[in-house]
This record gives structure tokens, C-alpha cells and sequence, in this order.
């Protein structure tokens, strides 16, 4: 390769790594949701949020946060030494630099998870990343932001997470999963809303569908207090 290429390839590096996103937090737990709950985890915490959910617990992410360069933000997942990461919000998608620091981490070998609302369109997203796509139910207040067309980009390693505040909720996503047949390829999580719809409650519900649902509880909140930040 002539050395002109060679240097341009390096000034487009380390341009694309002195990029800045807002991070909230950055830190080292144990994975709550998903099917790769109660697994170590390394969290990456966007901030921002475009929509405001009824029963949000990280309204702390929605402005506070530092801006760090994809350079640092690499740095110090090193440190943390877990090969799993999440990047999660807020809302991660609505940070453009996600997509260099997405390439920078797989660069570096990580195996990522990208928590995000089912509001923005994942289609730009590397296929190599496993996405989590939270769709809003009815008592989330926000149902009418989906944006229905992501459940035509779905590959087979994205999981779909509703979280469920009662009976209305739980009619309305099997609804969903009916009409859009996104149980046949992919894995679908309901999640209760933490202290306010009981877990045996929900639990009934899905065995009496006969799906097979993945019931999840948030495993965190079980293990520290439910308010605390950064586990």
C-alpha cells in the first residue's frame, strides 16, 4: 500500500476516534434483561431520550452526561476487561457517533448489544450487533411512536422486549406479535413494570398464551436497590 494511502487511513482513524458522544455513565454489572441476563456486562450509557415513558427508571440520562471522545469511551471499556457490551440510554440512536464507536468496538473484538426504543430506524445498524429493540406498549404513553417498519429489517438475532404494565399492555403486544409473525425468527422478552404490575400475574398470562415468551424481571433490581445507579 503507498505510503500516502497508509496516511490517510491513519488521519481518517484518528479523526473518526477524536468523534464526541454524551455519555451518562460507563460502568461494570451484571447483565439484568435479555437473553444474556446474568452475564458480566460492561454498560455504555448514552444520554438523551426522545420520548418520556410513564414508568422510565433513567430519567437521570435524559441530559446529564459528559462528552467523551470514542477514543476515551474505548479506553475505558478496556479497562472495565469484559468482552460483552451494551451500549443503552437514554436513547443510543439518536447520538449519530454511535455508528464509528459501534465499528471501533468490533474492531476490538467485543461482543455488543444495542438497547434501543422502537422508535428510530435500526436499518444503519452492523448486523454483527445484537439489537434489543424495546417496543412501547399502551401504558407507556409513547405506543404511537413506533415505527413499525423496523419490524421488516429484523435479522435473526434481535429481540424484541415489551414491557408490560397490565392486562391492555400484555392484549396489545400479543397482538403485535401476531399480526407482524416476529415470533417465528426472533426471541421476545415481556418485562413487568418494576413494582407496579405483579410478576406471578404476568407470568400466568404467558403460559396461558402458549408463546414461548422469554419473561424477564431485571435481574439488577433484584440484586442491588432498585435506585441505584450504575449496576
Amino acid at each position: 500500500m503507498p505510503s500516502n494511502t497508509k496516511n490517510s487511513l491513519l488521519v481518517e482513524k484518528e479523526n473518526s476516534l477524536g468523534q464526541k458522544i454524551k455519555i451518562n455513565e460507563i460502568f461494570y454489572s451484571i447483565q439484568g434483561e435479555s437473553s444474556f441476563s446474568g452475564l458480566p456486562c460492561i454498560f455504555i450509557r448514552f444520554t438523551y431520550c426522545n420520548l418520556r415513558c410513564n414508568y422510565c427508571d433513567t430519567e437521570y440520562a435524559f441530559y446529564d452526561g459528559k462528552e467523551l471522545t470514542i477514543d476515551e469511551i474505548v479506553k475505558q471499556v478496556k479497562v472495565l476487561d469484559c468482552q460483552l457490551v451494551e451500549i443503552t440510554g437514554g436513547e443510543p440512536l439518536i447520538q449519530k457517533n454511535i455508528f464509528p464507536l459501534i465499528q471501533e468496538l468490533l474492531k476490538n473484538e467485543y461482543e455488543i448489544l444495542l438497547e434501543t426504543g422502537g422508535h428510530i430506524d435500526i436499518s444503519k445498524v452492523d448486523k454483527k450487533v445484537k439489537i434489543i429493540m424495546d417496543l412501547k406498549c399502551p401504558s407507556s404513553g409513547e405506543s404511537e411512536k413506533n415505527l413499525w417498519s423496523n419490524l421488516e429489517k429484523l435479522i435473526p438475532t434481535t429481540e424484541i422486549k415489551f414491557v408490560i404494565g397490565n392486562k391492555i399492555d400484555f392484549d396489545w403486544a400479543i397482538s403485535i406479535i401476531n399480526k407482524y409473525k416476529i415470533i417465528q425468527n426472533n426471541r421476545i422478552l415481556f418485562s413487568p413494570v418494576f413494582d407496579k404490575l405483579n410478576n406471578e400475574e404476568l407470568a400466568n398470562w404467558i403460559l396461558e398464551s402458549n408463546l414461548p415468551i422469554r419473561m424477564q424481571l431485571q435481574l439488577h433490581k433484584y440484586i442491588w436497590d432498585p435506585n441505584k445507579k450504575g449496576v
